[in-house]
């Protein structure tokens, strides 16, 4: 048998559970799964899948520089306490 070395790594735990089952169902295991992913980078000495930048449409993108902008800005937004207040708000603009 070919002498083996430990690889020690930190994960999310809801990742990490999703991933095996999903492993699991293909008949393999994390190690396994591991192993090809490092063979594969030795092979094409790259990453072996394309990686990209999400792209999002033009609501999510208007969403985040809205709360950037709650960031930076929070003198210029209003705040809530609880969100009892807010719906008390929110229901006395209906009437």
């Amino acid at each position: 048998m070919a002498k083996t070395d430990t690889l020690n790594i930190r994960i999310e735990p809801n990742l990490k559970k999703e991933a095996e089952k999903t492993l699991d169902d293909l008949g393999m295991n994390v190690a396994d799964a591991v192993t090809i992913f490092l063979k594969q980078v030795v092979l094409t000495e790259s990453i072996p899948f394309e990686i990209k930048k999400p792209k999002y449409n033009q609501e999510t993108i208007e969403a985040i520089k809205e709360a950037l902008d709650m960031i930076k800005n929070p003198e210029n937004y209003k705040s809530y306490n609880s969100v009892g207040e807010l719906m008390e708000e929110l229901n006395s603009e209906d009437e």
